[in-house]
């Protein structure tokens, strides 16, 4: 159905940009000989014509991209139907992350066919760039000069024969001008219709010297761009409050507090030894006698053990008189011990754009000595961008975030009322209007709290990554038609993040380790929970960092307002400026190759193409000294200790041939073989075999044949071993529950919140992966094309971390990796999730491309259409397990979203004068993600609604050499669908699916180009 759509949408002209592949889409003013066209193209060592070649090639030109208004790479990557759907850029990766995706900052990658980022090459000039300098494995594809780029070859095939690792989604090759002369200034300016988010670039090209009349040329290109900051608070559609289509947030952390009942603390610990305002949380021993029966919900028996909001009280205000408010939906979350909780909307505070500013340059020397071309470039690029989340939530505890909110001359007043609102309906805590403290009732014991601090800020990562690459080369002929290349290059990422706003010292002892340092540092009597007089201590404050804050009733957590002294005393205890972690990637390489004709045969030449390549690749990961033991602790910051490296190397030597058969001036034949030498991973050979079969002008059949790997990164190798702890509500055991959900009043079915256990593992192998394709290109006249290709690729001993959902449901294959500390039968305690060769991967798709002209007006018309059908994505965990079921349309909180089918079509018309283009982005449906109860609600929607753009976009070439272009980007604001995309694990996602759809709505473009 989906491609009769297609077809019926661009034969209605009703289209968006694609790009130019396989041919162009007009006849060159006079017919060239094959010769005169053959390239060097992605994917072959060998010269060949790009508009016959037997790989499914696309070329976008300089041309496309300024029809597009593409004006940098993540825009190209985010444009390509062959893209993935996974958290690869800056609005997917912008929320809370947890895991491998910490080291994402800044960072927007490619992942062609969806088989990861790790697994789609990047290269610059046909050379590999470093990898970002946080992973060690994914390219950022914002550090290529994209003012110096005449073309980006995109390779939709496998390339491991050619390339070696990482080549198995495809080949990205950036290729910059060579022969510029001039100067072209341009500008960009893209704004929304709301005047929010706008991005801003300008950058400058000039070249002087022509390779065939002087004998050299020399050319310079720097480009800066600005990505404004957008918010979740600043579009309708983020809205966690949807409760009837099941949708609602689970955090009982709000800007005007939720009060709880805990265990007292022990003696120097906190200030909740003589119990809290709401008694204990245990009947036991543990509650030291503080426990309330009578603190149930009126007219009932049920205890308000899961959080009492004064706003969500009988009379209050109502849980959405603050922004981002709502009232805690405790059936959908099967809490019923919630009734009066509020919660908080964490995805309006959280980033839909980050706010990322870079600076890219390159610079290019070329002499031509006769026939032969010696070249040096050196290229760079710095970005700052911030991370930006919700506020941090605290918690008390009893052990290490022993805070609450006391009565004293500072308090009273809102303690008083605080306590007259819950008394008033739950009289066990006293009589409303009691300001005895005694024993009768529990007037004047500490209130503890969850809270969203609001005045303390937005969290705020701010990472600056700098990269630098240099390469010299040299080409040409040897004789006899044979032609040699030859090269280095020298490639590094540097990325360092450090704490913006929203972050604070504790004030605390959190872990018994860091008791026992504390113990060395020379703070007596540490213990957890304790008060650490390393961290600083605020004006007032009766305690070291936000715990003395709270505990000294400096900060209010039942109030909207702060007051001067509070403001004063946060900002003495913040942590801003401190380091979080950092990283840096280098890789040096050589290589040489040749390539000629060997002898004739019936079809004509036979070519060949061998050469070598050395490569050694190093990164190091620093953590924070911050972190350390030695250190106050700094609440919630996302340390990476455990993760940190010494810099590790690795040296890969290989060698590589390739021929070319034509058997028949019908028929050739394609071989290419790569032999690898992986430092810690021995030795791998890829064969790779293509056809090519055109029996006439306009039809060709062509099919490829490959093996593929790539070896795991540093980090999956190497990482330390972390524990996270899991604060979310939503998650069962499948081994006891029957029911399929969480309801505490199953037995077996009660919410577990098991620790995580992440990490590296030294005995990771390389995946292994056997692809294929074929296909058929139609060419029935001049500008007119259309293509349709098959592809398959199968990926084992995948390299990866079960997610938790994951291992749960499938625990009798791993379980070893399924702990439960108080042995069989009890509740599962920790998860182990570290990387390891867990199973395999079957994709399978068609790609179809099709373009078509004709004179109009006085112009040409031309349309054209890409897109990609997936046929098969499924995973299994091991190689004796069965398939799981598929996962096309099926949503997953991480990893690639697989939609069924995604296009991109246009409709241009142009003269020499005037250019318009009509382009449409269509991006398929997929099966809803759903809460606990959310398939209960009456508007709960099953599957999500496709998602539709449309662009338009005018130039004007005013006179020679000065171009306008002006458009709008989503014509008609549309928003992205409806999706639950809230995990209540890490508080990230919210109402839409950042990986699919757009969150800037209707915005209007306008550049200019001058040349000179």
């Amino acid at each position: 159905m989906k491609f009769k759509t297609a077809l019926f949408v661009t034969a209605c002209s009703l289209t968006v940009p694609a790009f130019a592949q396989d041919a162009p889409t007009s006849a060159p003013a006079q017919e060239e000989s094959s010769s005169d066209r053959e390239i060097l193209v992605t994917g072959s060592r060998i010269k060949q014509d790009p508009t016959k070649s037997a790989l499914p090639l696309q070329i976008i030109s300089n041309e496309d991209l300024t029809r597009e208004g593409i004006n940098s790479p993540e825009q190209l990557i985010s444009f390509l139907s062959t893209n993935g759907n996974g958290a690869d850029n800056l609005a997917a990766n912008g929320d809370v992350t947890s895991g491998a995706q910490r080291g994402t900052n800044g960072l927007s990658a490619a992942n062609l066919r969806g088989q990861g980022s790790a697994s789609t090459l990047v290269l610059l000039n046909g050379r590999r760039v470093a990898a970002h300098g946080l992973t060690g494995s994914a390219v950022d594809v914002n550090q290529i000069p994209f003012a110096a780029i005449e073309r980006v070859e995109i390779l939709k095939d496998g390339a491991s024969a050619i390339y070696g690792t990482d080549a198995i989604g495809g080949v990205i090759n950036f290729i910059t001008k060579t022969n510029f002369q001039g100067v072209t200034l341009n500008g960009f300016t893209d704004i929304t219709e709301e005047g929010d988010a706008p991005v801003y670039r300008v950058s400058g090209t000039v070249g002087y010297g022509d390779l065939k009349e002087q004998g050299f040329n020399v050319m310079a290109a720097v480009s800066k761009s600005w990505n404004g900051v957008l918010y979740g608070r600043d579009r309708d559609f983020v809205n966690g409050n949807q409760p009837n289509r099941g949708l609602s947030i689970d955090t009982r952390g709000t800007p005007i507090a939720t009060a709880f009942a805990i265990n007292p603390t022990a003696a120097g610990v906190g200030i909740t030894q003589g119990g809290t305002l709401l008694g204990s949380a245990s009947s036991t021993a543990a509650g030291g006698g503080f426990y309330l029966p009578g603190l149930t919900f009126p007219g009932g028996t049920q205890r308000a053990d899961g959080g009492i909001n004064i706003l969500d009280l009988p009379g209050g205000a109502g849980c959405d008189s603050f922004d981002g408010g709502m009232a805690y939906d405790e059936v959908l979350w099967a809490v019923p011990g919630a009734r009066y909780a509020c919660a908080y909307d964490t995805g309006r505070a959280a980033v839909l754009q980050q706010p990322i500013d870079t600076l890219t340059y390159y610079g290019r020397a070329t002499v031509a000595l006769g026939a032969h071309r010696i070249s040096a470039e050196v290229t760079g690029s710095q970005a700052n961008s911030a991370k930006r989340f919700s506020e941090n939530q605290y918690s008390s505890n009893n052990t290490s975030l022993p805070i609450a909110f006391p009565l004293n001359s500072l308090t009273a007043a809102t303690y008083n009322d605080v306590y007259d609102r819950i008394a008033s309906v739950f009289p066990a805590i006293g009589a409303p209007g009691d300001r005895t403290v005694d024993a009768v009732g529990n007037y004047g014991r500490p209130i503890a709290f969850r809270y969203r601090c609001i005045d303390c800020g937005r969290r705020d990562y701010t990472t600056e990554t700098k990269t630098f690459r240099a390469a010299i080369g040299a080409e040409g002929p040897i004789g006899a038609g044979f032609d040699y290349r030859i090269g280095a290059s020298y490639a590094r990422s540097e990325s360092a993040s450090v704490l913006g706003g929203g972050y604070h010292y504790t004030g605390v002892f959190t872990t018994t380790s860091a008791t026992a340092a504390g113990s060395t540092s020379g703070v007596p009597g540490a213990v957890v929970g304790g008060a650490d007089s390393r961290a600083p201590t605020a004006p007032g404050a009766s305690a070291p960092g936000i715990v003395g804050l709270f505990n000294s009733g400096i900060l209010n957590p039942f109030s909207l307002t702060q007051s001067a002294a509070a403001m004063a005393a946060l900002d003495a205890v913040s942590a801003r400026g401190t380091a979080l972690y950092s990283g840096k990637y280098e890789v040096k390489q050589a290589d040489l190759s040749i390539s000629g004709p060997l002898f004739a045969i019936w079809g004509g030449d036979v070519q060949m193409a061998a050469g070598v390549d050395y490569r050694r690749e190093e990164y190091g990961f620093n953590g924070s000294s911050a972190a350390s033991l030695g250190s106050p602790a700094i609440f919630n910051a996302a340390f990476d200790n455990a993760n940190a490296l010494t810099p590790k190397t690795r040296d890969v030597k290989a060698a590589y041939a390739e021929i070319l058969i034509p058997l028949h001036e019908m028929l050739e034949v394609r071989g290419a073989v790569r032999v690898d030498d992986y430092t810690g991973f021995g030795t791998t050979t890829n064969p790779k075999i293509s056809a090519k079969f055109q029996p006439f002008d306009w039809l060709m059949f062509r099919g490829s044949f490959n093996t593929g790997f790539r070896v795991p990164s540093f980090n999956q190798i190497f990482n330390g071993v972390t524990i996270s702890p899991n604060p979310g509500n939503s998650r069962y055991d499948p081994t006891t529950c029957t029911a399929g959900r969480v309801d505490s009043t199953i037995p077996g079915c009660a919410a577990i919140t098991p620790e995580t256990q992440t990490g590296g593992n030294l005995n990771l192998g390389p995946e292994t992966s056997e692809q294929y394709s074929g296909g058929v290109v139609f060419r029935p006249m001049a500008r007119f094309s259309a293509s349709v290709d098959f592809w398959s690729i199968a990926v084992d001993n995948t390299i990866g971390s079960l997610t938790i959902d994951q291992l749960l449901f499938n625990q009798s294959l791993f379980p070893d990796r399924v702990i439960r500390a108080g042995g069989a039968g009890t509740p599962i305690t920790l998860l182990d999730l570290r990387a390891d060769n867990i199973g395999s991967r079957r994709t399978q798709g068609l790609e179809v491309s099709l373009r078509g002209g004709t004179d109009l007006f006085g112009g040409v018309l031309t349309a054209g259409l890409d897109g990609t059908r997936l046929l098969k994505k499924r995973e299994r965990f091991l190689p004796t397990s069965p398939y799981g079921p598929s996962l096309i349309g099926r949503f997953t909180y991480a990893g690639d979203l697989g939609l069924k089918w995604k296009h991109n079509a246009y409709i241009t018309w142009t003269n020499e004068d005037l250019t318009f283009s009509l382009s449409q982005i269509y991006r398929d449906g997929y099966t809803n993600n759903a809460l606990p109860a959310s398939a209960t609600r009456p508007e709960y929607n099953a599957t999500v609604d496709s998602y539709t753009l449309y662009n338009f976009a005018a130039t004007v070439r005013v006179q020679k050499g000065f171009t306008m272009t002006m458009g709008v980007r989503n014509i008609f604001d549309t928003d992205p669908p409806f999706a639950i995309t809230y995990d209540s694990n890490t508080g990230a996602g919210s109402s839409w699916e950042p990986r699919v759809a757009d969150p800037r709505g209707r915005s209007f473009t306008f550049s200019t180009q001058v040349n000179f």
